[in-house]
Order: structure tokens, then C-alpha cells, then sequence
């Protein structure tokens, strides 16, 4: 008989915590390599928030239509399939983690289920652990942009390959990175008008890194795929421009389009009205560190602005017997992730790491730092914002009261602003309105360290040790 590795009272080898492409790499390729590994994942299916899956109700027969690099996938899912017969891996679906406690080489992992259920999820314990929690959508706030019909450029795209549905008929895709032209194409190809995709930074910073993209001519490739599907589509570019106001009542009608200088402020009479019935918007996107900066991992600035970990060529965090891969240490895409999963597994095993897999790592890594430096967002663009936007959309907050805060009552950073304001104290917990408060503040963005990674039921913290979470 195959004995799980969850039966071992030492618990395993390796916890992945996440399971899209870095952490489903990380999770076969320490199996394949011997260890012990408990994958743990929020989402009922794997694939993270790039391999999405339809619910089975839909009866989609062909969901690999709606992705990019699905046979990659495919392939990783039969190995993780493969590992978790012969016992090597157990993998436990809809497991949110939402606090790891311990040091060294003994770990415990605690995670939330369904709510209704009974009970937490038995805790999960490790020798060591692998973050591969990926990341979520940037947003800056714009007057109107809690209109119904006002999407993330990323969620537009969820609503697509999981639920096949499209968010509007004429939909316009607006604000920066290479996401903008994947999303833009997959709603056109769908049967969505797009009457403009509307990029922010624009393109010509990369020809500062000519030589980096030749190294990636795969890259190359797949944006000109996107590019000529958009073009046969006669969909509209708009480069150096944003949206800088919605309009509608009950939902969003039409959008206001202007020229941003090169700090990304609007330029005055440079303003357009586009009519649309939805509006993706995205400008890039924040890795996920809650767990981290709970555990003390440190961080860096990216080359696109947004906090991310600092990380050793084999993927250790400055926590030891604690690992990352993928988005945590800046975001790069699936390709990267892929790579830097087998990478961080190899680590963890103490095997060297294959000398392919490291060049294709700093390949990729410096695609995705020249990347980030084209389309980090100017300064500036907190002058499309007026007094009376929401800023906070859980909490309410508008801009003017963030920046009373800073200019009357001596707010310095983001955490000083909220406490003032409650900018972040919502649902979401800053993710949404975090990028706001800190450009408003007037301070770059800074770790947010927290004790829990997620809401969770009083009677789960009851179950716990008192010693359990600091």
C-alpha cells in the first residue's frame, strides 16, 4: 500500500504553497526528485490565475482555446496527477493558507476551507516551504471607476476562460503592459467589439533593451501573434494615452480618453470620448507577499515599482528553510514561473541546479525587468483624480480625504494614511486601493506585514495554540 505523505508525524519534506505554474513546477520536480511535498492551493482545479479552468457545468470542450502555453500545463498537471497515485505528493484544493508559524526545519501551515465547514483544515506540517502565491491586478483609481461594467483588464479575462462570458459587447481595454493586448485579443476573438486598447506607457522604452529582447525571441513572437490578431480586427492602439474618467448611471457608457506627458499626467484638450458598454482595466500587476512579509522575508523595489522579494539564485527567501518562485520575486509571466518552480525545487533538495534551467532564469528574469522598467506607471497620474473619487472602494474613502490626511493632519506613508482614513482596512485589505494611498502619500510602496494572509473564522483562531501566531 502507497502511504501518503501526510501520514508522516514529522510531516513532509516541502509544503508549495500555491498552485499555478511556479508552484505545480516546484510541486513535480521535488517529487521527481525524491522529496516528500504537500501542495496546497485556494481554487478547486490547478493552474493559478493563468491556467483557469471553466466550471464543468459549462461543458467547454476545448478550454485550452482560451490559453496561451496550454500544453505546458497539461503536461504538469499529468505529473502532479501521476505523483499523487504513487503517494509522493498529496494535494489538498480549496485550502486558502492564511498563516505559517515555526522556524529552521519545522514548519506548520495553516489553512481555511469552506467557511461552513465544521472545523479548520488539519495543519499542515513541513521541513521546508516554497511561496508561490503569484499576484493580483494593479488598479489607479479614475473618477467613475466604480461604475458597473468597469472590469480588471485581468478579470475581464477570468470572466472569459472561467465562466465564458464576456463583460460588455463593446468593451474598451485600457492601462499598461504587455497583459493588455492578451486580454484585448482573447475578448475580440470571443465576438467583443474593442474599439481601442488603450496603453499608458507605450512601447518605445523597450528599444532600450534591444539585445534582451533578441535573447527572447519566443516573447517577440507572442506579442506580434496578439498584435496581428488585433490588427486584422482593425482594433484602434492608443499609446501614451489613459482613461481619466467613466461615465454612465447605472452602468458605464462611455469613457474619456486623454494624452498623458512623460510623467503620465493628462495633457489639457487632449481629452476624447469613446461610447463602450465595459471597460478592462489593468495596469500590471502586485505580487502577492502576505505570507511573506508575515514571516519577515525581506523585499525590494521592481523594476516596475511594486514590492517584491529578494531572492538568492537558488529561490531562498532571507528566511531559511523558506523559498519562493515566480511572481513573489517580481513579476515575469508563466514562462518564468515555470522555470523558476524546477529551479527553487532543485534548492530545496540541495541538488545543484541545471545549468539550461539558470540561463533560461536570467533570460527570462532580465525580459521581465525591462519589461516592468517600460510600463512602470508615471507619477503623475494621480492628476486624473478629483477630490470626490474613491480611492478605497471598501471603505469609501475618496482622494481628498487621503490627502487631508497627508497635508493636514502629518501622514507620512500609507499605513499612518490608513489609520487616519481606514484607506485599506476593507475586504480586500488595501490590495485594490494599496498603490493609490501610497502615490497619494507621497512614498514609494512599502511591505504591508500582517498576522493573517486572508479573513478568517473566528472559530478556526479559537483552535489554535496560543502560541500559534504572533
Amino acid at each position: 500500500m502507497t502511504t501518503s505523505p501526510s501520514e508522516s508525524p514529522e510531516g513532509v519534506d516541502l509544503a508549495v504553497v500555491g498552485a499555478g505554474p511556479a508552484g505545480l513546477a516546484a510541486a513535480v520536480t521535488a517529487a521527481s526528485l525524491g522529496l516528500t511535498v504537500t501542495l496546497l492551493d485556494a481554487a478547486a482545479r490547478p493552474g493559478g490565475q493563468y491556467y483557469r479552468h471553466p466550471d464543468p457545468a459549462l461543458g467547454a470542450d476545448r478550454p485550452q482555446a482560451l490559453h496561451h502555453g496550454w500544453a505546458a500545463f497539461a503536461g504538469r498537471e499529468a505529473e502532479l496527477r501521476a505523483h499523487e497515485r504513487a503517494g509522493r505528493i498529496r494535494y489538498l484544493a480549496n485550502h486558502q493558507v492564511w498563516s505559517v508559524t515555526g522556524s529552521g526545519t519545522d514548519w506548520t501551515l495553516h489553512a481555511r476551507t469552506d467557511e461552513s465547514a465544521d472545523s479548520a483544515a488539519a495543519p499542515v506540517r513541513a521541513r521546508a516551504v516554497l511561496l508561490a502565491t503569484g499576484a493580483y491586478e494593479r488598479q489607479l483609481p479614475f473618477p467613475g471607476w466604480t461604475l458597473p461594467g468597469v472590469v480588471g483588464a485581468g478579470g475581464a479575462q477570468a470572466m472569459l476562460k472561467s465562466g465564458l462570458v464576456l463583460p460588455g459587447r463593446r468593451v474598451v481595454v485600457a492601462g499598461s503592459g504587455p497583459l493588455l493586448l492578451a486580454v484585448a485579443a482573447s475578448l475580440s476573438a470571443a465576438g467583443a467589439r474593442v474599439p481601442a486598447v488603450v496603453e499608458a506607457a507605450g512601447y518605445t522604452p523597450y528599444a532600450r533593451h534591444t539585445g534582451t529582447l533578441l535573447r527572447n525571441p519566443a516573447k517577440l513572437a507572442e506579442a506580434a501573434l496578439y498584435g496581428g490578431a488585433l490588427l486584422r480586427r482593425r482594433v484602434r492602439p492608443l499609446l501614451r494615452h489613459a482613461v481619466v474618467e467613466a461615465h454612465g448611471t447605472d452602468r458605464v457608457e462611455a469613457v474619456t480618453v486623454a494624452r498623458l506627458d512623460g510623467e503620465w499626467r493628462p495633457v489639457p484638450g487632449t481629452g476624447r470620448r469613446i461610447p463602450c458598454d465595459a471597460l478592462a482595466v489593468g495596469h500590471g500587476l502586485v505580487p502577492e507577499l502576505s505570507l511573506a512579509t508575515a514571516l519577515g522575508c525581506a523585499t525590494r523595489t521592481a523594476a516596475d515599482g511594486a514590492v517584491a522579494l529578494v531572492l538568492t539564485p537558488g529561490l531562498r527567501t532571507s528566511v531559511p528553510g523558506v523559498w519562493a518562485a515566480g511572481e513573489t520575486g517580481g513579476v515575469g509571466g508563466a514562462q518564468l514561473a515555470l522555470v523558476e518552480g524546477e529551479i527553487a525545487a532543485h534548492s530545496v533538495a540541495d541538488r545543484p541546479v541545471p545549468a539550461p534551467l539558470a540561463r533560461s532564469r536570467a533570460r527570462l528574469r532580465a525580459f521581465a525587468d525591462a519589461m516592468g522598467a517600460a510600463h512602470e506607471p508615471g507619477s503623475g497620474w494621480t492628476g486624473w483624480l478629483r477630490e470626490e473619487t474613491a480611492v478605497c472602494r471598501c471603505e469609501e474613502v475618496p482622494a481628498g480625504r487621503v490627502r487631508e490626511a497627508v497635508t493636514e493632519l502629518g501622514a507620512t506613508d500609507a499605513r499612518t494614511v490608513k489609520l487616519l482614513t481606514r484607506a485599506g482596512m476593507g475586504w480586500c485589505q488595501g490590495r485594490m486601493c494599496g498603490p493609490a494611498v501610497a502615490a497619494l502619500a507621497g512614498n514609494g510602496p512599502a511591505p504591508d506585514r500582517r498576522p493573517l494572509a486572508c479573513p478568517v473564522p473566528l472559530r478556526q483562531l479559537a483552535e489554535l495554540p496560543p502560541d500559534a501566531v504572533s
